[in-house]
């Protein structure tokens, strides 16, 4: 029988951490969707003067994703979470198990972190929606024109991706990644996730497209249609390559 993850995390902050500030355990184990093989992630404020990180360790058994910062760090990962409209460490706060909260430190760097969820992702520039528009316009020409299975599967991941870009920033919604994509999608759109998150299943099961095909289309008609002739993209030189820039 594996170890009450909670109980485990706090024995893991003894250990490691004896002095730490604020430690909030996040993820699957903190909101009731962990499997046998969930991992723990930990977020641990620590004093000024030691070092933000990321790190992976195994404990008793366990994998752990340690996130270390001091308030300085924290401040900084919090503005680029921010600036990536993605807000990870802002939910692990927010949604997370207080483990450890010496002198309310865990409550402050909560109510931070809750004022930048209402505030939401900043929206992207015109140009940056342009890009996208022009990206998802010619990812959905490929999709209607291969008929190779593999770069049809290729495509429609490519299709899901951009068009869920598209949808959060149009509603001016968090983005997510990975597992967090469909739960993202959903809370900023639940009709057109869901056709946008059907289509794809349909297209991976019955090598049919049309329904995600539809459903990319319709996110792609809220911010202005399809793009093709007429996008102009002016180049800023440096060492970015044509792939990297268009991802903007």
């Amino acid at each position: 029988m594996q170890a009450d993850p909670a109980e485990q995390a706090r024995r893991l902050v003894d250990e490691r951490f004896p002095d730490a500030l604020a430690v909030v355990l996040a993820g699957s184990t903190a909101t009731g969707r962990a499997t046998p093989g969930s991992d723990l992630d930990i977020a641990v404020l620590i004093e000024d003067g030691g070092v933000t990180r990321r790190e992976t360790i195994r404990f008793e058994g366990r994998v752990v994703e340690l996130f270390v910062h001091t308030r300085a760090g924290l401040a900084a990962l919090f503005a680029a979470d921010v600036a990536a409209r993605r807000a990870v460490m802002q939910s692990m706060y927010v949604s997370g198990l207080v483990l450890v909260d010496r002198n309310g430190e865990a409550r402050h760097v909560r109510r931070l972190a809750e004022a930048d969820l209402r505030e939401g992702p900043p929206p992207l520039a015109p140009g940056a929606v342009e890009t996208r528009r022009y990206g998802l316009t010619d990812a959905l020409d490929d999709l209607a024109d291969t008929s190779d299975t593999i770069e049809r599967l290729a495509v429609a991941g490519l299709v899901v991706n951009s068009a869920a870009d598209l949808l959060c920033d149009h509603h001016q919604a968090w983005l997510g990644s990975g597992k967090w994509l469909p739960r993202r999608l959903m809370e900023a759109d639940a009709r057109r996730g869901a056709a946008l998150l059907r289509g794809h299943l349909h297209s991976c099961e019955a090598g049919d497209p049309t329904a995600l095909f539809e459903a990319a289309s319709e996110i792609l008609g809220l911010v202005g249609g399809p793009l093709r002739e007429g996008y102009r993209r002016t180049w800023p030189g440096g060492t970015d390559s044509v792939a990297a820039a268009a991802g903007r």
